[in-house]
């Protein structure tokens, strides 16, 4: 065994060749996923809210957006950036910017759906007694539904994240400084321990991968109860309500 090599160049691993160059490594690939997670909820925001537009003309470039992402694989979608880019903006593109463009725009049409469905699971009634008390649909929606729904999305976002995360060993393939490629270069100098180093790279994404799962279970469990506990002081103040009433 020769796990020397792993603790040799752990810091190579988490940092790639910082500060004497660029960012690479697990801090590269967290970079890449927390940038795609970040552009890719105000796309889902957008999308999403186009989805549900009653306006043939919003909604259904929308579902093609969706439609058509969400059936292309991410890799696929990697190539097309890196390749296409330069064309588009007539210049040079790093493979760092057009990868975090194609995990904004392949995440960002998950993101559509889970706003989507997180829109739909707040009751009608909501948005009906919004406008009865003189808002119109844009402020109802951004002051009274959305942030209901957007508490409840929470925990979708942050398994969409998770997938990210791991998303990001594809970027390897066009050349990018992540984890992965970052194992991979040790692996090709040294020639004498793949099984621990990429053993040691499956244990960091476990680590990260699962820390976050936890999270998102935490968070699940706490606004489930919180909603819980609403819905019960609802009923209580309800019935307080009745028995207040002189018959």
């Amino acid at each position: 065994m020769h796990w020397e090599v792993v603790w040799n160049n752990m810091g190579y691993f988490l940092l790639g060749r910082f500060p004497d160059g660029p960012v690479g490594g697990l801090a590269l690939s967290i970079l890449l996923a927390v940038g795609g997670i970040f552009f890719a909820f105000w796309v889902g925001i957008l999308f999403g809210l186009m989805r549900l537009s009653k306006r043939w003309y919003v909604r259904i470039p929308s579902i093609v957006y969706i439609e058509i992402i969400r059936g292309t694989p991410l890799l696929l979608l990697i190539f097309w950036f890196y390749f296409l880019s330069p064309i588009l903006f007539h210049r040079p593109v790093p493979e760092a910017r057009s990868t975090l463009l194609a995990f904004t725009v392949f995440t960002g049409a998950y993101c559509a759906e889970i706003v989507r469905a997180g829109i739909q699971s707040i009751p009608r009634g909501q948005m009906e007694a919004a406008r009865s008390s003189g808002l119109n649909y844009t402020q109802a929606m951004t002051y009274i539904i959305l942030p209901q729904a957007l508490r409840n999305m929470i925990p979708s976002f942050v398994n969409q994240f998770v997938s990210l995360t791991k998303d990001t060993s594809l970027a390897y393939i066009i050349g990018v400084q992540e984890l992965t490629r970052a194992a991979t270069q040790v692996n090709n100098r040294t020639l004498n321990a793949p099984a621990e180093i990429f053993l040691a790279i499956a244990v960091i994404y476990f680590i990260i991968c699962f820390g976050l799962t936890q999270t998102s279970r935490y968070l699940e469990k706490k606004l489930s109860y919180k909603t819980s506990g609403m819905i019960h002081r609802k009923e209580t103040d309800l019935l307080n309500e009745d028995l207040s009433v002189p018959s």
